[in-house]
């Protein structure tokens, strides 16, 4: 039986965690279908997305073949950042996965106009 489970996206430009808007965000499933795509508003946040989980109740017991989460992968585009894509983001049942994604100016970057940059979430040992 399938849950649901909720990602939500915080985009920002520095150490100072300088919100970010318009960033466009895209959700991919683990087979590269979209689940969603949105844009950031003024604070660099966007409404949670609904993600198709594995129901807890199936991944308590010991021996348990399925993983407790469905992993989404994350892309991040806003003119004149660097791209970034974060791969393996584990999303839970009935909880809100938060990724804070850090956009670096193109200016801090030169040379770098079509670089991205892509992170790997390792599963957990669960």
């Amino acid at each position: 039986m399938a849950s649901t489970g909720y990602i939500q996206v915080h985009a920002y430009s520095s150490y100072a965690q300088l919100p970010l808007r318009d960033v466009a965000i895209s959700v991919t499933a683990p087979d590269g279908t979209a689940l969603a795509m949105r844009l950031t508003d003024r604070s660099g946040r966007i409404t949670p997305i609904e993600v198709p989980v594995p129901d807890l109740t199936e991944s308590q017991s010991p021996g348990s073949e399925e993983a407790p989460f469905t992993p989404v992968t994350i892309h991040a585009r806003l003119k004149g950042y660097e791209q970034i894509r974060v791969d393996g983001v584990q999303v839970f049942s009935g909880t809100v996965t938060v990724q804070n994604l850090e956009l670096i100016p193109l200016s801090e970057l030169p040379g770098a106009w079509d670089q991205s940059e892509t992170f790997e979430t390792p599963p957990q040992n669960l």
